[in-house]
């Protein structure tokens, strides 16, 4: 079992579902996002998602692209960045911290420092969801040699022969985008779209050993309540980061606090 799926494991013997969080690096200063990131692991989220920007962000929907633009006005650097993220690593033992960002800056910086970096600082694990499994061998070799989870996303228009491969395949956890479409865009769900989401976690359990987590749209305590039982990880991200932008670190805790608490 890998680091992150036992972690995971021991802490859902208190919790019925767990938070990760999801932070932009840089934004809207490098300070503020370290002593955002810092606030979320005092309440006691057990992962946070740390996304370093990119400029063109596919998967994200507006208010992440408008952050990742406002961030990437600064000069940022990825080695720098896992260095922080370390030091953060080291002084909230009880949470972790996982990467993500897009394989453009992931490559430049290179694949084989990524991993060797992200395990030297504990971050245990990358979401590069814009790399494909079948392209990404060299990727996942780096990852194993460095004790290191590759998080692979799947949504619920992925083919079914393809979705048991990531399933089965999966070892920290498995991210799962509870619709299609971009983050933070969320729509009133029918009973019949509650169902399909109901069957596609059925499914991806079948076939995944690994932790289930699931995003892309939640902004209610009772989406989260759902997931209770089918799912292991709930992924909160533009919903935070709006609580975040209208009012701060207080409004975003309070979410946290009225989501998870």
């Amino acid at each position: 079992m890998s680091q992150l799926a036992e972690f995971t494991q021991q802490k859902l013997i208190r919790k019925p579902i767990l938070a990760m969080t999801h932070v932009v690096y840089g934004y809207p200063s490098v300070t503020e996002s370290l002593s955002w990131m810092r606030r979320l692991l005092e309440e006691g989220v057990d992962f946070i998602e740390v996304q370093f920007p990119f400029s063109d962000p596919v998967a994200d929907g507006p208010s992440i692209v408008a952050a990742c633009h406002k961030a990437l006005e600064q000069t940022l650097d990825v080695d720098t960045c896992l260095s922080q993220l370390g030091e953060l690593a080291r002084d909230f033992p009880e949470s972790r911290i996982v990467l993500m960002s897009y394989l453009n800056p992931m490559y430049r910086f290179g694949l084989e420092k990524l991993a060797k970096r992200a395990s030297e600082e504990n971050i245990q694990g990358l979401i590069l969801p814009d790399l494909p499994i079948e392209a990404a061998s060299q990727y996942q070799q780096a990852c194993h040699r460095h004790n290191i989870d590759p998080v692979w996303l799947v949504t619920p228009v992925t083919p079914t022969e393809r979705l048991t491969m990531l399933a089965s395949q999966a070892s920290g956890f498995l991210y799962c985008v509870a619709r299609s479409g971009v983050t933070g865009h969320s729509s009133h769900e029918s009973k019949a779209k509650d169902t399909s989401l109901d069957d596609y976690l059925a499914l991806i359990k079948q076939h995944a050993s690994a932790p289930i987590g699931v995003g892309f749209g939640l902004r209610k305590r009772s989406q989260i309540e759902q997931l209770i039982g089918k799912a292991d990880i709930a992924i909160l991200g533009s919903a935070l980061l709006d609580a975040y932008n209208q009012g701060g670190q207080k409004a975003g805790i309070e979410l946290i606090k009225e989501l998870f608490h």
